[in-house]
């Protein structure tokens, strides 16, 4: 009985080394597989089999945990390595602060937008803590020194890898605002009479107070003069007044003061329009109009375009002017035009100029992320448009698109595009204005 015993323990046994054996072998099977394919992982995983299978054969695995030793510390650097890469791809978003006409400027690699900002705002111990806090990185925060004029403190913190925080400390009751221009983000304050109740502000865009800002805006043509006719009998006169509402609109919900030169479909002449906008005491005269071209060209002429009041230098510009003009000037002689351009041309051609820069620049922006490579960029022009003579402020022509184009027609009808057109004439102008009043 006892011998029986001890027979079944001794297979036992022998089986038992059989299998233990049999793993070691497939673990250096896997082993040399690892090499030949280049698997790290594998590899690792097969020498820890081969040294533990053969510590309970008793066999010698000096050399495989030798082997281990390297690979781990090799492995150990490349995951070393590929952190250091992965840190040096996160992007320092903000490459530069400064302070500019007693404003913080920050300066990004990237586009920013609204909702990459926020604020707070609290009291501790009779000083007012005004916190803007940036979605972005900047490598240089903890040394970046900013001082604007009558403000007690201004501390540069990087919260975390995703936001930055600039915090105004001053005694007195401030208001926080900001404006963004492409990638620069301008913060700028005004000062409030003490209160004693504080709240938190809310984390919307708090802009400039635009209440006495004043605004007219011209939609061409109108009534009895239809402007250029695109395919489909669709009207500029349309179109345009459609725009110029949708401005209307949103300039008023930005908190301008804002005038239509006419809000229905009637003719008004190219005088009656600028006159309109000096009896208002507008600071930006902004007409809306929408080119076009002969049939033979329709199909090849395209872009937005936005003119300020100067004698014309190109072809395009003075065939587009002459377009413009035809309802107003027809009885004119040469030499009479220009005797009368010359009068009225001269006040406002620079900061006409920089407003059309700022529109353009708006418009092109907007409309290439809805429509990409779609939209062409006809630039800022100069050209003698009638509409724009005798306006004693800031003024411009913006060319929406072709009418005349089978593509820009039937985008200009569709009420999106108008939308999305007016919003970035909107945003153009703030951008004007917070520049030229920072």
């Amino acid at each position: 009985m006892f011998k029986n015993f001890l027979v079944i323990i001794l297979i036992s046994l022998n089986l038992y080394s059989l299998t233990i054996s049999q793993k070691f072998s497939n673990a250096k099977k896997e082993y040399i597989q690892a090499i030949i394919s280049n698997n790290k992982k594998n590899e690792i995983a097969s020498l820890k089999k081969i040294i533990y299978y053969g510590k309970l054969l008793g066999k010698d695995v000096k050399k495989y945990k030798i082997e281990l030793s390297k690979i781990s510390k090799k492995q150990i650097k490349i995951t070393n390595i590929k952190k250091y890469i992965n840190e040096k791809k996160q992007k320092y978003d903000i490459k530069k602060i400064y302070s500019k006409n007693n404003a913080i400027v920050l300066l990004f690699n990237r586009k920013i937008t609204k909702n990459d900002i926020s604020f707070s705002k609290f009291k501790r111990k009779n000083l007012y803590y005004y916190n803007v806090k940036i979605k972005g990185r900047y490598k240089k925060a903890f040394l970046t020194k900013i001082k604007l004029k009558n403000i007690y403190k201004i501390k540069v913190i990087q919260l975390n890898k995703s936001y930055l925080q600039i915090s105004l400390i001053d005694k007195k009751n401030l208001k926080i605002s900001y404006v963004i221009f492409n990638k620069h983000l301008y913060i700028t304050y005004k000062i409030l009479q003490l209160s004693k109740k504080i709240k938190v502000l809310p984390k919307i865009y708090s802009n400039f107070d635009y209440k006495n800002k004043i605004i007219v805006i011209d939609p061409g043509h109108g009534g009895k003069d239809t402007g250029a006719i695109g395919p489909k009998k669709r009207l500029e006169k349309n179109v345009v007044l459609k725009i110029a509402k949708y401005l209307y609109y949103e300039l008023k919900k930005r908190g301008f003061r804002v005038y239509l030169t006419r809000n229905a479909d009637y003719f008004k002449s190219l005088r009656y329009r600028t006159h309109f906008a000096n009896k208002k005491k507008a600071d930006l005269f902004i007409s809306i109009h929408a080119n076009s071209v002969k049939k033979s060209r329709a199909k090849y002429a395209k872009g937005i375009e936005t003119y300020f009041l100067s004698p014309a230098r190109s072809q395009r510009a003075k065939r587009a002017a002459a377009i413009e003009n035809r309802a107003e000037i027809a009885g004119m002689n040469y030499n009479t035009k220009n005797i009368y351009l010359n009068i009225l041309n001269r006040t406002k051609i620079i900061a006409s100029q920089k407003l059309g820069i700022d529109i353009q620049k708006n418009i092109i922006y907007s409309l290439k992320k809805v429509y990409g490579k779609e939209i062409i960029d006809g630039g800022v022009r100069e050209a003698p448009f009638w509409v724009l003579v005798g306006a004693t402020m800031p003024a411009v022509l913006i060319e929406v698109g072709y009418i005349s184009h089978p593509i820009e027609s039937k985008r200009l009808i569709s009420k999106s595009y108008q939308k999305l057109i007016a919003k970035a004439i909107a945003n153009g102008i703030e951008s004007y204005l917070q520049k030229n009043s920072l």
